[in-house]
């Protein structure tokens, strides 16, 4: 008899103990959620009452306040609060209001919304305050320097739109295509560029294909230059290859956008190639079929054909 008093005595204690453990823990978390609630701008209140709703479901006032552990009017003024924060809604039945607490999703998307808000006007703010963004420029020299420039290209999220002149970088960097090129097309880092029309820039256009890329070219004798410009994400990296070799990038939003701009405007012009003295066509206005065509093109609505394809793949790369 006494052995079975002693186990039944053990079980009873071990179920306490678990039912404490329970407890402690279910205290635990309660405290966490409303700490995370309060930071976010609710009151401690108002985050127990709101962690009650989710809590009973769908109750009426009495139930959540028992759960907040608070009395009823207080819970009821809060339940208003909430209501009109959009936290919580109602509905009534038999003339009792039930209240039920909004997935904490939408409260989710609320506060990152809010938070989106907050650091869209961050510009404004900042002029408020007299502040002004300077470009962060970065300068580099010598031909390791010009490689380093040329890797950071390689983070680009975006299109690289690229000025360059094909001879010149291949003279000054005779791996180029290797240890640049290559790696750019594999990292499926698109480019469109406007070179030179020479022997070096026809090879190069002929493998438009194989290099992630579209080249365009011009006449030399009528637009002929030797830096390289690439435009990027948020940067503008300019090249000089003659005299010494130096380069620098510029990070800014609104330098790479006015340059993006300019490229975007010189890609259209290069369509006027084969028409004649580009110079004197830049002068003479759209005639009304040139004005449609380039709308269109805009628009997206224009179809262009497809390049034929090369077939010729033994190419040597300059």
């Amino acid at each position: 008899m006494l052995q079975l008093i002693c186990k039944v005595k053990k079980i009873a204690n071990k179920e306490t103990f678990d039912k404490l453990k329970v407890l402690k823990f279910s205290t635990t978390m309660q405290n966490n959620l409303t700490k995370i609630l309060t930071n976010i701008g609710l009151s401690e209140k108002e985050a127990r009452v709101y962690l009650s709703c989710i809590e009973k479901g769908t109750a009426p006032v009495s139930e959540v306040a028992k759960g907040a552990a608070i009395n009823r009017v207080t819970c009821y003024d809060i339940l208003e609060k909430l209501k009109k924060k959009g936290l919580v809604s109602y509905f009534t039945k038999q003339k009792i209001k039930y209240f039920t607490a909004t997935s904490p999703e939408t409260l989710v998307d609320e506060y990152e919304k809010r938070s989106n808000d907050l650091r869209a006007s961050l510009p404004q703010f900042k002029r408020l305050t007299g502040e002004t963004n300077h470009p962060r420029i970065r300068y580099f020299e010598g031909i390791e320097g010009i490689k380093a420039i040329y890797a950071d290209t390689l983070t680009s999220k975006s299109d690289i739109l690229n000025f360059s002149n094909s001879h010149e970088i291949r003279h000054m960097w005779p791996e180029y295509d290797k240890e640049y090129v290559e790696k750019r097309a594999k990292k499926k880092i698109y480019l469109r560029g406007i070179s030179p029309k020479d022997a070096e820039g026809e090879i190069v256009k002929a493998e438009n294909k194989i290099y992630f890329r579209e080249i365009r070219l011009i006449d030399r004798d009528q637009f002929d230059f030797s830096n390289e410009i690439n435009i990027y994400d948020d940067k503008v990296a300019i090249i000089s290859f003659k005299d010494e070799l130096i380069g620098m990038i510029i990070e800014s939003p609104e330098i790479a956008n006015s340059q993006r701009a300019i490229f975007n405007m010189c890609w259209q012009l290069t369509d006027l190639l084969g028409k004649g003295d580009i110079k004197g066509k830049m002068m003479e206005p759209l005639n009304p079929t040139e004005i449609k065509t380039t709308i269109l093109r805009e628009k997206g609505e224009l179809e262009i054909p497809p390049e034929p394809e090369i077939k010729d793949s033994n190419l040597s790369m300059f």
